[in-house]
């Protein structure tokens, strides 16, 4: 069986990865990418301690999670769908202001 310890260490693993690639990134889709990272490592201490714990709440919990990051991808992509029409570009260096 696989001790708790386990998976919290590769959840931190997976959130400091997400950290790293969401500060260092320039492309916005990269950087989604990297908050979708750093949701999923929070989804897995949850179901994590929640099956230690033998409740279920944390699982019920991480189901919620899924659906507002379906909900944040989709939103930030169709922005950065937008964003590129107008602008011809996804870098963040190159986006100053939303002024349109």
């Amino acid at each position: 069986m696989v001790h708790l310890s386990w998976y919290l260490t590769v959840s931190a693993i997976l959130f400091c990865i997400g950290v790293f690639g969401f500060l260092t990134r320039r492309n916005i889709i990269m950087m989604l990418l990297s908050i979708e990272l750093m949701l999923n490592s929070v989804n897995l201490n949850l179901a994590a301690i929640s099956h230690y714990m033998e409740d279920l709440r944390g699982q019920v919990l991480v189901f919620f999670i899924i659906a507002v990051a379906a909900a944040e991808a989709a939103i930030g992509l169709g922005i950065v769908v937008t964003l590129f029409r107008h602008r011809k570009s996804i870098h963040t260096d190159q986006i100053v202001s939303l002024k349109g």
